[in-house]
Protein backbone atom coordinates (compact mmCIF):
# COMPACT_ATOMS: atom_id res chain seq x y z
CA UNK A 1 0.00 0.00 0.00
CA UNK A 2 1.28 3.79 -0.82
CA UNK A 3 1.91 5.77 1.87
CA UNK A 4 -0.05 8.81 2.67
CA UNK A 5 2.66 11.00 3.91
CA UNK A 6 3.74 11.29 0.16
CA UNK A 7 0.67 12.73 -1.19
CA UNK A 8 -0.98 16.20 -0.11
CA UNK A 9 -4.62 16.04 -0.06
CA UNK A 10 -6.17 18.42 -2.54
CA UNK A 11 -8.72 19.97 -1.00
CA UNK A 12 -6.23 20.89 1.45
CA UNK A 13 -3.78 22.28 -1.37
CA UNK A 14 -6.70 24.38 -2.69
CA UNK A 15 -6.92 25.83 1.04
CA UNK A 16 -3.81 27.06 1.14
CA UNK A 17 -3.19 28.10 -1.70
CA UNK A 18 -6.36 30.02 -2.01
CA UNK A 19 -8.25 27.79 -5.55
CA UNK A 20 -10.77 25.81 -6.23
CA UNK A 21 -11.28 22.23 -6.67
CA UNK A 22 -12.93 22.97 -10.24
CA UNK A 23 -8.83 24.88 -11.20
CA UNK A 24 -7.10 21.93 -10.30
CA UNK A 25 -9.65 19.28 -12.15
CA UNK A 26 -8.84 21.61 -15.14
CA UNK A 27 -5.01 21.35 -14.59
CA UNK A 28 -5.58 17.39 -14.34
CA UNK A 29 -7.65 17.68 -17.12
CA UNK A 30 -5.04 19.79 -19.21
CA UNK A 31 -2.31 16.76 -18.56
CA UNK A 32 -0.43 19.65 -16.57
CA UNK A 33 -0.47 18.27 -12.96
CA UNK A 34 -1.23 14.26 -12.03
CA UNK A 35 -3.69 13.46 -9.34
CA UNK A 36 -4.28 10.39 -7.52
CA UNK A 37 -7.10 8.71 -6.03
CA UNK A 38 -6.69 6.51 -2.67
CA UNK A 39 -9.89 5.99 -0.53
CA UNK A 40 -12.27 8.14 -2.21
CA UNK A 41 -9.80 10.63 -1.92
CA UNK A 42 -7.74 13.16 -4.22
CA UNK A 43 -4.65 13.79 -3.35
CA UNK A 44 -1.10 15.37 -5.40
CA UNK A 45 1.89 13.23 -5.60
CA UNK A 46 4.98 14.87 -3.34
CA UNK A 47 6.74 15.12 -6.90
CA UNK A 48 4.31 17.03 -7.94
CA UNK A 49 4.05 19.58 -5.52
CA UNK A 50 6.57 21.88 -6.91
CA UNK A 51 5.06 22.11 -10.48
CA UNK A 52 1.30 22.43 -8.83
CA UNK A 53 2.52 25.47 -6.31
CA UNK A 54 4.61 26.78 -9.98
CA UNK A 55 1.44 26.93 -11.91
CA UNK A 56 -0.97 28.16 -9.09
CA UNK A 57 1.70 31.46 -9.09
CA UNK A 58 1.41 31.99 -13.04
CA UNK A 59 -2.14 31.97 -12.28
CA UNK A 60 -2.66 33.78 -9.37
CA UNK A 61 0.31 36.36 -9.49
CA UNK A 62 0.41 36.62 -13.36
CA UNK A 63 -2.77 36.08 -14.33
CA UNK A 64 -2.00 33.76 -16.96
CA UNK A 65 -4.94 32.04 -18.52
CA UNK A 66 -4.37 27.93 -18.64
CA UNK A 67 -3.75 27.80 -22.37
CA UNK A 68 -0.74 30.22 -21.23
CA UNK A 69 0.00 28.16 -18.60
CA UNK A 70 -0.47 24.50 -20.72
CA UNK A 71 2.11 26.74 -23.18
CA UNK A 72 4.82 28.08 -20.62
CA UNK A 73 4.48 24.13 -19.40
CA UNK A 74 5.37 22.36 -21.94
CA UNK A 75 7.96 25.32 -23.22
CA UNK A 76 10.08 24.78 -19.60
CA UNK A 77 9.74 20.98 -20.03
CA UNK A 78 11.60 21.26 -23.34
CA UNK A 79 13.88 23.36 -21.63
CA UNK A 80 14.64 21.09 -19.16
CA UNK A 81 14.67 17.77 -21.55
CA UNK A 82 17.21 20.29 -23.31
CA UNK A 83 19.64 21.15 -20.53
CA UNK A 84 19.69 17.51 -19.85
CA UNK A 85 20.92 16.40 -23.42
CA UNK A 86 23.64 19.26 -22.96
CA UNK A 87 25.04 18.19 -20.04
CA UNK A 88 24.69 14.52 -21.55
CA UNK A 89 26.64 15.85 -24.77
CA UNK A 90 29.35 18.03 -22.42
CA UNK A 91 30.30 14.59 -20.58
CA UNK A 92 30.46 12.62 -23.78
CA UNK A 93 32.67 15.44 -25.01
CA UNK A 94 35.02 15.69 -21.93
CA UNK A 95 35.71 12.03 -22.45
CA UNK A 96 37.70 13.03 -26.03
CA UNK A 97 39.30 15.87 -24.90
Amino acid sequence: MMELHNYIAVNEFCESHGITLHFVKQLHDYGMIEIVELKNMKYITQEELPKAEKIVRLYSDLDINLEGIEVIDQLLDRIERMQKEIILLRNKLGLYE
